[in-house]
């Protein structure tokens, strides 16, 4: 199992424990800090070095699977292919060498368009793995809901909720790490889900970030107050630092977040039907039984924020 400290990993392991799988995971080494996962084996390696896989992940023994929920953590060129690309082609390799069969990925839905260096990176990999010859399952996933809650506290605070333009630009059926971490251990199983890309999203319908605001308002008690975004200003911000990226590296990784912004703030996590142009929310396939707005009660109710990693849409 790789990627398994991410919220996501954490409950995909807890489902795999939960079905009887014999669980070890490979997880990137972090000082002198020791991890712990409930029922599953850890082993501390480095996902960058090829030898790493072989030398303290499989330590030749042979497994049946690999499961994996690892992702670049900030989604910039070199970090997105060194991690989405190559360290999982280098954990492929050494996988096949010790017996795997089968491998279950979790991508991304937002892959369907890519415009992004990590999108292009999740997708070379996902071209090495069909052409591998091992059974395989690629799961892309619609929205987090931690990647939907950074206003939450926003709001809570007082403060206007933000918008691309009206808020209605896009639209998602975001999917639990729960849901999702069961969904993702069910594939090792489920033989129609076996060499397939499976899109996947959570309970619908479909809800805009104007909707996403109007529940939070009403759960918080807050008069509805909207700051919008012009997305003609976030094209003359890419411009400008990826302009002084040619001179000044660190500004070109900060013109790739904007980026990354405005992709989410403009294109919706739903299946695209390239025949139509547009994407569809009735064509993407629903899982589970969590639901965003259940969620964001939880948040309020406890007066805590969410979990959230280093890619989150606000």
């Amino acid at each position: 199992m790789l990627g398994a400290t991410g919220t996501i990993g954490r409950a995909t392991v807890q489902a795999l424990v939960a079905r009887g799988h014999d669980v070890t995971c490979f997880v990137r080494q972090s000082g002198s800090r020791v991890v712990s996962i409930p029922g599953a084996t850890v082993r501390h390696g480095d996902v960058g070095d090829p030898g790493s896989f072989t030398r303290d992940g499989f330590r030749g023994e042979r497994f049946d699977a690999l499961v994996s929920c690892m992702a670049s953590r900030t989604g910039t060129k070199k970090d997105a292919w060194a991690i989405d690309h190559q360290a999982h082609a280098h954990a492929l390799q050494a996988a096949a060498a010790h017996g795997v069969s089968q491998v279950v990925l979790l991508s991304a839905i937002c892959v369907q368009k890519p415009l992004l260096a990590f999108q292009h990176a999740k997708l070379a990999f996902e071209r090495e793995l069909i052409a591998s010859g091992l059974t395989y399952s690629i799961v892309r996933a619609t929205a987090f809901f931690k990647s939907l809650s950074g206003q939450v506290e926003r709001v809570r605070s007082g403060k206007p909720f933000l918008l691309f333009g009206d808020g209605t630009l896009t639209a998602c059926k975001p999917v639990s790490d729960d849901d999702l971490g069961a969904y993702l251990a069910d594939c090792l199983d489920d033989t129609t889900r076996h060499d397939r890309i499976l899109p996947i999203g959570g309970p619908g319908p479909a809800m805009t970030p104007r909707e996403q605001g109007e529940r939070l308002f009403a759960l918080t008690g807050r008069t509805p107050k909207y700051t919008r975004v012009p997305v003609a200003m976030m094209d003359v911000i890419i411009g400008v630092l990826a302009t002084l990226g040619r001179v000044i590296p660190a500004l070109a990784d900060k013109a790739e977040f904007a980026r990354i912004g405005r992709y989410y703030g403009t294109e919706s996590m739903l299946v695209w039907d390239p025949q139509r142009g547009r994407y569809d929310a009735d064509a993407t396939p629903e899982y589970g039984t969590d639901t965003l707005f259940g969620y964001y009660d939880t948040l309020v109710k406890k007066g805590t924020g969410p979990e959230r990693g280093d890619h989150s849409v606000f």
